[in-house]
């Protein structure tokens, strides 16, 4: 596990991104937040965008046309996993053009803060220190580290086995077909099971491993 100062991002590898909120408190108080966060995700991952703020004083119309044309080139990074927490968040992220996932991951964190700090009244950082990132270096890690953030709402005891398949904050619905973001990149991970049902089978089948967070750490580097 590494800082974003001392690492070096390369070009078609993914990393595991993750970050808390300072002294560990509460970054998302309502489901407005993790909506907002999560448009800033499928905003900042386009080419060269304007300021999501920028984007927001558009018209309607303006934003459509504006966003349709963002989406038809080639993302900077694309957006494997995410999963959002009540005082982190994870992501995973490969990185397609240089500087991508510094520039994408301080454009989404810089903007929300932004925006948290100014509902709130609050002044000062809202996250702890530079995001936190992971070489994925085998497909056995990618595929462990994606189960680790999908089932983090169960491993940090957010909801209940239950809820796992139905939670709104993470990608995991896309991976089992009850989502229609086509943002989110899902066919790295994928290619390693038949079909989503077996990797649906490979989350539910080893909710209570997730728990277990020895048995996954060198493959994360650090408790979140």
């Amino acid at each position: 596990m590494a800082t974003v100062r001392s690492v070096h991002f390369r070009n078609n590898y993914i990393y595991h991104i993750f970050n808390r909120g300072v002294e560990r408190r509460k970054i998302y108080l309502s489901a407005h937040d993790r909506s907002r966060f999560i448009m800033l995700l499928e905003y900042y991952r386009s080419n060269k965008p304007k300021s999501f703020s920028h984007y927001l004083n558009l018209s309607i119309q303006e934003r459509a046309r504006y966003f349709d044309t963002m989406q038809s080139l080639p993302p900077v990074i694309d957006i494997l996993t995410y999963c959002l927490m009540p005082n982190h968040f994870h992501l995973l992220l490969r990185q397609n053009r240089e500087s991508g996932i510094v520039r994408t991951v301080s454009n989404i964190t810089n903007g929300y803060a932004k925006y948290f700090n100014s509902k709130y009244h609050r002044i000062g950082p809202l996250f702890q220190g530079p995001f936190k990132a992971v070489l994925i270096e085998t497909e056995e890690q990618l595929v462990h580290v994606s189960r680790y953030i999908h089932l983090n709402p169960i491993i940090s005891g957010a909801i209940d086995e239950k809820e796992l398949f139905v939670y709104p904050w993470s990608s995991l619905p896309k991976y089992i077909g009850n989502s229609q973001s086509k943002w989110i990149e899902t066919k790295t991970v994928l290619n390693n099971f038949p079909n989503q049902k077996a990797y649906q089978s490979f989350i539910r089948d080893q909710v209570s491993y997730g728990k277990e967070l020895d048995k996954i750490k060198h493959l994360l580097m650090e408790e979140v």
